[in-house]
Order: C-alpha cells, then sequence, then structure tokens
C-alpha cells in the first residue's frame, strides 16, 4: 500500500488509535508507580502541566487564528483535564484494567448513541459482553470482590469525561485543526494543575520527579492525545468510540508487565470479547466506507 492510499483509508487512523492506546497505558502504569512520592494530585498536575508545555512547542497554537464558535474548544479542554484528573484518582485503589473498563462506560455510551445499524449493536453487545467479565459486577475472588467504590465512582466520572472529550473534540478538531489538542491541553493546565499543586504531597517540581513526569507528560498526553485528534477527524464518532473498547485490554496487559496486576480466566476472556468487537467494527466501517464512495 503507498503512502496516499494508506492516507485515504481507515487504516491510517486505526494505527493511530493503537499507538495511543499503547502510548498512554504505559504512561498510566509509570504514574501510578509515581504515587507513593506525589499522589496522584501531583502526578496530574505534571502530567497537564508538562504535556500542554510540549504540544504548545509542536503546534505553536498562538499563530493559529481561532474562527467560529470557541465554545467547543473550551470544553474540550475542561473534558480532558477531568478526565486525567479523575483517572488518577480511581486508579490509586482500582486495579489499572478495572478502572480503564470502567472509564470505557462513557465512549461506549457514545457509540450507543450514535449507532443506527443493528449490526453496529451487535459489536456494541460483544464489547459489553466482555465489560461483564472484566468488571467486578460477580464475585470472582476476595481481591477482585473488593473494588473501592470511590475510585470505582471515580473512574465512571473520568469516563462521562472522555464521551464528553470525544464530542467536543471532533467540533473542535473539524473547526481547528491539529492544534486543537495544544490548546486543549492549556485550557486543562490552567484548571487543574493548581488544584493538583495544592493537593500534591510533596515538591513535584525537584530535580528526581520532572523526568519521570516529562516521561509521563510525552507518553500520556503529548503523543496520544495529538494521535487521537488526528484520528477523530478521520473517523466516525461511533467508529472511534467502538475502537478504544480495546483500551481495557491494554490497560490489563500493562498493569501485568509494569504492575503485577494479573488476570483470571474470566478476565482473558473479556479481553478477547472486546478486541474481537474492536476489529468487528473496524473491518465494517471500511466495508461501509468503500461502499459510500462507489456510490459517490
Amino acid at each position: 500500500m503507498t503512502l496516499s492510499a494508506l492516507r485515504g483509508s481507515t487504516l491510517l487512523p486505526v494505527l493511530l488509535i493503537v499507538i495511543a492506546m499503547l502510548s498512554i497505558q504505559s504512561g498510566a502504569a509509570l504514574a501510578k508507580n509515581l504515587f507513593p512520592l506525589i499522589g496522584a494530585p501531583g502526578v496530574t498536575a505534571l502530567r497537564l502541566g508538562l504535556g500542554a508545555l510540549i504540544l504548545c512547542i509542536v503546534f505553536k497554537p498562538w499563530r493559529m487564528r481561532i474562527q467560529g464558535n470557541r465554545l467547543p474548544l473550551l470544553l474540550y479542554g475542561l473534558t480532558l483535564g477531568g478526565m486525567n484528573f479523575l483517572f488518577y484518582l480511581s486508579i490509586r485503589t482500582v486495579p489499572l484494567g478495572v478502572a480503564v473498563a470502567l472509564e470505557f462506560t462513557g465512549p461506549l455510551a457514545v457509540a450507543i448513541f450514535s449507532s443506527r445499524r443493528a449490526l453496529d449493536f451487535l459489536w456494541i453487545l460483544l464489547a459489553l459482553t466482555g465489560m461483564w467479565f472484566l468488571l467486578p459486577l460477580v464475585p470472582l475472588d476476595n481481591d477482585i470482590a473488593n473494588v473501592d467504590m470511590q475510585g470505582a465512582l471515580c473512574a465512571i466520572g473520568a469516563g462521562a469525561c472522555w464521551a464528553l472529550y470525544i464530542v467536543f473534540g471532533k467540533s473542535a478538531g473539524a473547526n481547528h485543526g491539529p492544534a486543537t489538542v495544544a490548546i486543549g491541553s492549556l485550557v486543562a493546565a490552567v484548571v487543574f494543575c493548581p488544584l493538583g499543586a495544592y493537593f500534591a504531597d510533596t515538591s513535584f517540581l525537584s530535580p528526581a520527579i520532572l523526568p519521570l513526569g516529562i516521561a509521563i507528560a510525552i507518553l500520556s498526553t503529548a503523543l496520544p492525545y495529538s494521535l487521537e485528534m488526528m484520528a477523530l477527524t478521520r473517523l466516525p464518532a461511533k467508529t472511534f468510540s467502538t475502537l478504544m473498547s480495546m483500551e481495557p485490554a491494554i490497560a490489563a496487559l500493562s498493569g501485568i508487565l509494569f504492575l503485577g496486576e494479573h488476570l483470571l480466566l474470566t478476565q482473558w476472556v473479556a479481553l478477547f470479547c472486546i478486541i474481537a468487537a474492536s476489529l468487528s467494527a473496524t473491518l465494517t466501517a471500511k466495508r461501509t466506507r468503500i461502499t459510500d464512495s462507489a456510490q459517490s
């Protein structure tokens, strides 16, 4: 496949989403290891502040002329910050894979409300089956049953922010282009960095902490959000949301590799269901795109 053909196909935005998910979950695992030193709010402040700085250097948003309605751009930044803040609060006490599965209720809701074909609901049903096995709805053993409710509620709140992030991100990205993520991250940093700094356990700007903070900012903010913004402008919202159903599986694998959070057999079944739903959504979206092109 040539570069021009790749740019015009569904494959490119799908690859961008996969790379973004791998990056963001690796960054989340690194961030969780930093919680004992500066706490979840401190890590949030580092991630958003340094991430916004990196994105502003790359995209130079001050050169961009902001036209049209600015409200989606502002709401995109606020939901981005809220999603990060609540997610880090959740993984203090909830395993990474479970937290992301709870958070996924947000984009899954976007997929449900955006669907118009019966086939779309089949993939959503398959993803929900995986969610049922992955979430601690039925006690499987003592460790899985005792999920902290406060952490779970924070994850669900992050999911609500994630849903709004998808909706406002598509609107803002269509109007303002790739630099949208830099402005959105700047809005998130202005609102949530002071909050995170206030609740940080110790000085999060110490020389020993800053290199880790930069790594988290790149892995969890600068790289994935730039890639997601490019994908959002190339895929329908429902396709983007269903593809993101791979996120709990990738998070669970990151938890195994970096945090020692092992999975049960039923949870591996859940991963298979979620990945199968994502791949099916990708294939049917590709066929739909080809059919639409042939009809025009």
